[in-house]
């Protein structure tokens, strides 16, 4: 009986010990993702690949010279990704590692569809082309890497002014995380589908073709008749108003992130029951 409960508590401690470390691992992932910490973290991969084959085929010198990049590596990790790191703990600091501030983020997010929405109303009667892609979950760095870089706060006046025509900025897409324009004149995939009406050009091909392999969401104002319309998940919604606009915006970006974090106090609740 004893040695049946032993071997339990050792399998439920086994557990919770590879559970804790999956989910300190994931929040990392989350914290660096679309950053060049990702690029490294690929790097030291490639690193360890050539250390393992080094001594399988027993090559001395590339295990001596990989050694020492394996020694010395974390000390210039320290170095290169101090903004980095400094973010991480900033966030253990404020408990904000584990959990997120909803309201803080909620509020964000609103200015930023607020900021969108007077954007593309402004462009849409002026008949400006715009394409405006908004990063959720999946990490967008491969398209933000083929654009200008921004890093600027999202304003309305900053936004519609990259879409002025003939500046060197207005073609392409530009990419938005939160409250941030991340970049402009970003390549986005191409729709294959069949589907799509001939009528549709570049810009709503592009648009579908993101939805397609991304969770983002992309807006769409016409240069040729200043229609506005919206993909998400592979779905075209065309020609609709900025009232409707700012209702998919608030339902698809601020309505997941309540239930999300409802979730989250649900299963709290639960928890301490």
């Amino acid at each position: 009986m004893f040695s049946g409960d032993w071997n339990f508590l050792s399998i439920l401690r086994v557990l919770l010990d590879i559970a804790i470390v999956w989910y300190v691992l994931y929040k990392l992932l989350m914290l660096i993702r679309g950053t060049k910490a990702i690029q490294l973290l690929k790097g030291i991969f490639v690193v360890i690949f050539i250390y393992l084959l080094s001594v399988f085929l027993d090559l001395v010198t590339v295990r001596r010279i990989i050694y020492q990049v394996i020694m010395w590596g974390p000390l210039g990790i320290i170095i290169l990704f101090q903004p980095e790191l400094r973010r991480a703990l900033e966030q253990l600091g404020r408990g904000s590692f584990f959990s997120r501030n909803t309201t803080s983020e909620e509020q964000e997010i609103s200015q930023s569809i607020e900021a969108i929405v007077e954007s593309c109303e402004y462009m849409a009667k002026r008949r400006i082309g715009a394409l405006i892609t908004i990063e959720r979950e999946t990490a967008m760095g491969d398209y933000i890497s083929t654009g200008i870089p921004i890093n600027g706060k999202l304003t309305n006046q900053l936004l519609t002014n990259i879409f002025v025509p003939n500046t060197p900025l207005h073609d392409g897409a530009v990419i938005i995380d939160k409250d941030q324009i991340v970049a402009a004149a970003c390549y986005l995939p191409l729709s294959e589908s069949p589907f799509i009406s001939k009528e549709l050009g570049t810009r709503h091909r592009a648009a579908l073709g993101i939805s397609e392999v991304t969770d983002a969401m992309t807006i769409v104002v016409s240069e040729e008749t200043g229609s506005i319309s919206c993909t998400k998940n592979g779905e075209l919604h065309r020609d609709i108003t900025s009232e409707k606009l700012a209702e998919l915006l608030d339902q698809e970006l601020i309505g997941k992130l309540k239930s999300s974090a409802t979730k989250g106090w649900n299963w709290m609740v639960k928890r301490n029951e």
